[in-house]
């Protein structure tokens, strides 16, 4: 009997080898504009990774002992988990308030999210000049238990797991592992709940890396809220990712969504504005709160202040405005640009942090710029994702339905 069940064992072990080695072949066409464009990019930044690793920071980056961080945390870790923050979001609404409207594209939202994880937060080991100390911050050894960087180092490990759980039937979909899909959907709500405490808490350390440099951030982006508004401002900086990308996915994988997700797309739309708008007026009037207390206003008249009001009004209150609008009248085009602006915020208030406003005094010619090599290694780990986000649209069921068999215990 046992040999029996063992042989039927290494044939279904043998079946799953051959399938995925039959999905690991391409589907559809090769030669696209985008893979001529993103193919040569990712090559170079993978051979640019490489170079870093071998001959140091120094040999591809500008950064200096005045200017340690870059792009590679302004942009890839700071932006890239804020953005990545439409995860925690949804699967609240979805998991814990049973708000089943935005079921359809929970799976994509946690998979770009635990994509965003693996790949801008993954950056953070480019980051590191002594590139092989990376386990030290898993306990501790030379690192410190009380910094905020081991705090988000173990809560960045920790969370992609969750993720990675929460994803997980549908990987078992996807191999027709029925016991196993049955296992791991009965660990969703678990994992949701264990990601949702994490990402909150390592979305405000983010902002908390920089409380320490008080004297160096300028007096109009530098308070002791910074964690507070890092958290608030990924509500909105995640779910303006969720409209963008669901945007882009719904013309890309129209096929894989069926009519009438697809016509409950317009309404998952305004509730998602409408989510976006309270957020953003939230981080607006903290921001005019902080403004007030901190005694700054003649700051405002300054080259500087221009610059913040910028930020204030031209990226986060009028597309706050906007969204108000969109989702009162129905304007799929008004919340979409909203959505855009909204990102280009995030991105603006992130780089304003850590890289323009951080020593804002220090001359034009000595500040820190990023160096090419540093930018089309950004950009390779950008569309590196996209590639995989798609490899994994296209064969898993993330937008289109379950297999029949997984129907009862669809998470």
């Amino acid at each position: 009997m046992n040999t029996v069940i063992a042989e039927e064992e290494k044939r279904e072990l043998k079946d799953i080898v051959a399938f995925i080695r039959s999905e690991l072949k391409p589907k559809g066409k090769l030669l696209t504009p985008f893979n001529l464009i993103s193919a040569p990019i990712i090559l170079l930044g993978v051979l640019l990774i490489l170079y870093r690793l071998a001959r140091g920071m120094g040999a591809v980056t500008n950064l200096s002992q005045e200017f340690p961080w870059g792009i590679w945390i302004g942009f890839d870790v700071m932006v890239g988990v804020a953005f990545a923050g439409g995860a925690y979001v949804l699967t609240f609404v979805v998991y814990i308030l049973r708000s089943d409207k935005y079921h359809s594209i929970i799976r994509a939202t946690v998979l770009n999210g635990l994509l965003a994880y693996v790949f801008y937060a993954g950056a953070i080991f480019l980051d590191l000049g002594r590139w092989w100390n990376i386990t030290n911050p898993l306990w501790g050894n030379k690192f410190g238990v009380n910094s905020v960087l081991f705090l988000i180092a173990w809560h960045f490990l920790l969370y992609m797991l969750a993720e990675f759980v929460e994803f997980s039937p549908a990987i078992a979909e996807w191999l027709g592992l029925r016991k196993l899909r049955k296992i791991l959907g009965s660990l969703t709500v678990g994992a949701v709940i264990v990601g949702i405490a994490l990402s909150t808490l390592h979305q405000a350390g983010l902002g908390a890396l920089f409380m320490m440099a008080k004297g160096k951030v300028h007096p109009l982006w530098y308070t002791e809220f910074i964690p507070v508004l890092f958290f608030v401002s990924s509500i909105f900086a995640g779910l303006s990712m969720v409209i963008f990308e669901g945007t882009i996915s719904h013309r890309v994988f129209s096929d894989k969504i069926s009519h009438e997700d697809h016509a409950a797309y317009d309404d998952m739309l305004i509730g998602l504005s409408q989510g976006c708008a309270v957020a953003m007026f939230v981080y607006f009037f903290a921001q005019f709160l902080i403004l007030i207390h901190g005694w700054h206003w003649a700051l405002l008249n300054t080259p500087m202040g221009y610059w913040y009001l910028t930020e204030m009004v031209g990226l986060v209150a009028i597309p706050c405005f906007m969204f108000f609008q969109g989702a009162r009248y129905r304007n799929m085009l008004l919340i979409r640009t909203a959505a855009i602006l909204a990102m280009i915020g995030i991105i603006v208030n992130r780089l304003n942090i850590s890289i323009i406003a951080f020593k804002w005094w220090v001359p034009f010619s000595e500040r820190y710029f990023p160096s090419w090599m540093e930018i089309v290694i950004t950009l390779a780990i950008i569309l590196t994702e996209i590639w995989v986000f798609r490899w994994i649209v296209n064969r898993m069921p993330v937008f289109g339905k379950p297999p029949a068999w997984a129907e009862e215990t669809h998470q």
